[in-house]
């Protein structure tokens, strides 16, 4: 009679233990930025934190298959941009939804403050209404570009040349500050 210990294959057990490692190292090395960048692009921190976790779940899957990716780094981040995008997809047909079946598109409304937090609140909103507006890549290069990341990193991340990248940073921050300076001015 052979035990059950007789019939695991060690090979597979120690691939295993190694992508586990591959994995919690990428975890100690980028979970906390790429949470934070999640945050930024969800503003919810409950939600980027689901995120970051199906980022892992899905890097831990890749590594496991043997397709660990080149820079992991750069791969987080686009996976968990990725993630946000899909997920603001999701809410956004799930409000067309509420909004076909009550009949209204206006929002709830919330309790009065004072007048600069309002006026902090309409800056906020004007910048998140701005940022809404861009392109999944043009929003994603835009954050990683305020987290420092490198033109070639953000291009690797983007999936596009570094040439285009750059184009697209350009042409991306020049139309948010003309937006966000016409705000300011009917202000």
């Amino acid at each position: 009679m052979t035990s059950p210990l007789e019939s695991v294959d060690v090979a597979s057990v120690q691939r295993s233990a190694q992508a586990d490692a591959l994995v919690v190292a990428a975890w100690t090395d980028h979970h906390a930025e790429v949470y934070a960048f999640l945050v930024r692009t969800t503003r919810d921190p409950e939600v980027a934190g689901d995120l970051l976790q199906e980022a892992y779940l899905r890097l831990t899957t890749e590594i496991r298959a043997r397709r660990a990716p080149d820079n992991t780094r750069a791969w987080l981040y686009r996976v968990g941009a990725n993630l946000a995008v899909s997920r603001g997809r999701r809410l956004s047909a799930a409000f067309r939804g509420i909004v076909k079946i009550r009949g209204t598109s206006a929002p709830p409304t919330t309790t009065f403050t004072p007048e600069a937090s309002y006026l902090q609140r309409e800056g906020r909103a004007n910048l998140l209404a701005t940022m809404a507006d861009l392109g999944p890549d043009a929003r994603a290069a835009l954050l990683l570009s305020a987290e420092g990341f490198t033109g070639a990193e953000i291009a690797a991340a983007i999936g596009r040349s570094e040439a285009a990248t750059r184009t697209l940073l350009c042409r991306t921050r020049v139309r948010v500050r003309s937006r966000l300076e016409s705000a300011e001015a009917v202000r």
